[in-house]
């Protein structure tokens, strides 16, 4: 992760606006429709970019990036009611898979990527559950029914966390040495 700095300089905006971009098209350019009892979730690598931003730009900025990305896809896709939920979500993973570098001492050895994108994977189902079983207990079901509709809308996500496993794992080193160009310390990059 990059370190955290409390201005955002041209590289920083860059790189949000990049990851936010490459996010909303992450998302948009394949996604699979599931019939769900809550919400309308479908499979897509919109996750996937999100916790590849958080490592590779650091826990606040891969977050933005990732909200605006996801966010912008709701509001632009016929879902601008669930915006916001996207939004905070996405937030929420990046702080979950932040915390857990942390606790990794920030050391981004294969092993430890493949154990954060684990995290960031069973948190989103966490997230989605909880996210589901609100919803229907706001909207007037009984707790019962509502952890039942909660549950059974999870299919999609379980396909997305492992597909998240997949891609982090596959492609954090990779983007990380691509991304050393846009540092300044001769092409070495800051985790």
């Amino acid at each position: 992760m990059s370190n955290q700095k409390k201005s955002f300089g041209v590289r920083d905006i860059v790189l949000v606006a990049l990851f936010a971009a490459v996010t909303y098209l992450g998302i948009s350019a394949l996604r699979i429709p599931l019939p769900a009892a809550v919400g309308a979730p479908f499979i897509h690598f919109g996750n996937s970019l999100l916790v590849l931003a958080v490592l590779l730009l650091g826990g606040f900025r891969g977050g933005l990036a990732g909200a605006i990305g996801l966010g912008l896809f709701d509001l632009l896709s016929g879902y601008a009611s669930t915006a916001p939920v996207t939004v905070i979500l996405a937030f929420l993973v990046a702080g979950i898979v932040s915390f857990a570098f942390r606790l990794l001492k920030h050391v981004d050895k294969p092993v430890n990527i493949f154990v954060l994108a684990l995290v960031a994977g069973a948190s989103k189902i966490v997230l989605e559950f909880l996210h589901g079983l609100i919803e229907k207990l706001l909207l007037g079901s009984a707790f019962g029914p509502s952890v039942v509709a909660a549950f059974t809308s999870l299919p999609a996500t379980a396909i997305n966390a492992v597909s998240t496993v997949i891609i982090v794992t596959a492609l954090y080193f990779p983007l990380k040495k691509g991304l050393s160009v846009f540092d300044s310390n001769k092409g070495v990059s800051k985790i």
